[in-house]
């Protein structure tokens, strides 16, 4: 149950499509001058080594971060993004990167909150000794899904709630729409963002028709593949679905995904999806 560790991952296309849609939201909440709350049901270990044996085993960076962060035709809207990056590793050298909260930690003031749950012991203990002593951070070693409900809504009523769970599990797909409908009876008006991994299964295709469904006003759904679903690499891409976007969301990854899809898609077949339902 407990096996999966996002090291061996870190990095890789999925996270920079999830981290660089992180950053936008959170710098948008910003530029409200009233506080607001970053709640990660699945927080991982904060920041990973790049040089670790965990990320060497696969060296999915390779084909990730790797690609653009030395790029200087990047989309200005990765600014926020790549500084982040920058300043864990202290300059130009990319040998660590930061897992969500990490980028939320670099992004939210003192005056706002962030709430985090991580129930992998070894990624708790990390995760603690790289936040852990932030006076506006409380981590949780407990399950994300249930620990969610009593933080909901939180007291300033503005908040984004990232749900990114391993999907081991088969049962995490419906545990995610549950668990939507839960929080949306709460709190109606928070931002949700929900990453799936795209493999070549069922699963991610079904979860994606629950979300859409769902009795929301207002949703986009971004998508990022770097391969044909029948070849040979397991997970071929990833999507994104947030529930109460930013208004200027969709604009921006118009800007980004062209460009992302072709730097990450290997052997020229990247691709993107982006799909809006508005009120």
């Amino acid at each position: 149950m407990l096996s999966y560790r996002h090291g061996f991952h870190a990095g890789n296309h999925a996270d920079v499509l999830k981290h660089i849609v992180l950053t936008l939201i959170l710098d948008y909440l910003k530029q409200k001058n009233k506080p607001y709350w970053f709640i990660d049901t699945h927080a991982g270990a904060g920041k990973y080594s790049l040089e670790s044996e965990f990320s060497n085993k696969t060296s999915e960076h390779l084909d990730g971060i790797s690609k653009i962060f030395h790029d200087e035709k990047k989309p200005l809207a990765l600014a926020k993004y790549i500084e982040i990056i920058r300043n864990l590793n202290g300059g130009d050298q990319l040998k660590q990167y930061p897992g969500s909260p990490w980028i939320a930690s670099q992004i939210l003031s003192h005056e706002d909150r962030i709430r985090l749950f991580e129930l992998h012991p070894t990624d708790l203990t990390s995760l603690l000794h790289a936040l852990g002593k932030k006076q506006n951070t409380k981590i949780y070693g407990e399950d994300g899904f249930q620990g969610l409900k009593a933080l909901i809504p939180p007291p300033p009523k503005r908040a984004l709630v990232l749900t990114d769970p391993s999907y081991e599990i088969k049962n995490d797909y419906l545990k995610v729409v549950e668990s939507l409908k839960d929080s949306l009876k709460r709190f109606e008006t928070g931002i949700y963002m929900c990453w799936c991994p795209l493999i070549d299964r069922s699963e991610p295709q079904a979860m994606l028709k629950q979300l859409q469904k769902l009795n929301v006003k207002e949703w986009l759904y971004v998508s990022l593949s770097i391969a044909k679903p029948t070849d040979d690499i397991g997970m071929f891409g990833s999507y994104l679905f947030v529930i109460n976007p930013p208004w200027k969301l969709k604009a921006q990854l118009e800007e980004i995904m062209p460009y992302l899809s072709e730097q990450l898609g290997l052997n020229g077949h990247g691709s993107y999806e982006i799909e809006v339902k508005t009120s």
